[in-house]
């Protein structure tokens, strides 16, 4: 399942639109803050092809599969990097 929309709500909150129809709000601070800094949130882009999240022009990517887990159970430490 891919990410086909993502939206930055402010800080580490997104709004995220999956290929299912699905939509979730999410704060992915726990999910990337330590490899992904405030300012370079705005870096944030679709990588076509895989339908990831990626950051700083792709070297930190998310899993589409990984952040829809997160998002339905957001603060669970296996999903936490």
């Amino acid at each position: 399942m891919k990410i086909i929309d993502f939206k930055n709500l402010g800080g580490y909150r997104f709004f995220l639109r999956f290929e299912n129809g699905e939509t979730k709000e999410v704060d992915l601070k726990n999910l990337i803050s330590q490899k992904v800094e405030l300012n370079a949130l705005d870096s944030a882009r679709i990588d076509e092809e895989w339908g990831c999240l990626e950051f700083k022009d792709g070297l930190v990517d998310i899993e589409p599969k990984t952040l829809y887990k997160f998002c339905n159970r957001q603060g669970d430490e296996k999903f936490i990097q």
